[in-house]
């Protein structure tokens, strides 16, 4: 079967999307439904589709000249095991409007995975990266 991926907005499953950051991830429990939705409304978004079938996405926060912010990037559990998220990463890192901009993203457990994308850091050195919760 094919692998899609896509920037198309309306190929984003965004009841699978949803149930999985608010469920499975440990980065985003807490967030509201309604607070993942505007945050796909205002960001880069990819699906990547396996056989038609939404299997996994990514989101970036740019201003689309300096920076970007790499998150909520997951695969979905049935489809793990078959490179699709290699592949997202692949095609996320060369999207074209993110040329030239440095990237940025948190991990607790991807960092080998990462890395082969040209992301670097140790673990000491996130004790640098400094936060600013927002409350809803």
């Amino acid at each position: 079967m094919a692998v899609e991926i896509s920037p198309d907005m309306r190929k984003i499953d965004l009841k699978k999307v949803v149930s999985f950051l608010t469920r499975e991830s440990y980065w985003a429990k807490g967030r509201t439904p309604k607070a993942i939705l505007k945050s796909i409304a205002s960001s880069l978004c990819y699906s990547i589709l396996d056989g038609g079938r939404f299997a996994g996405f990514a989101r970036v926060v740019t201003d689309s000249s300096t920076v970007y912010y790499l998150c909520d990037v997951f695969i979905i559990q049935e489809y793990r095991g078959k490179g699709l998220g290699k592949k997202l990463l692949h095609h996320v890192v060369n999207d074209p409007r993110l040329k030239g901009c440095m990237g940025m993203l948190l991990t607790r457990d991807a960092h080998r995975l990462y890395s082969r994308y040209g992301f670097t850091g140790q673990e000491k050195e996130r004790k640098m990266f400094m936060i600013k919760r927002g409350i809803d």
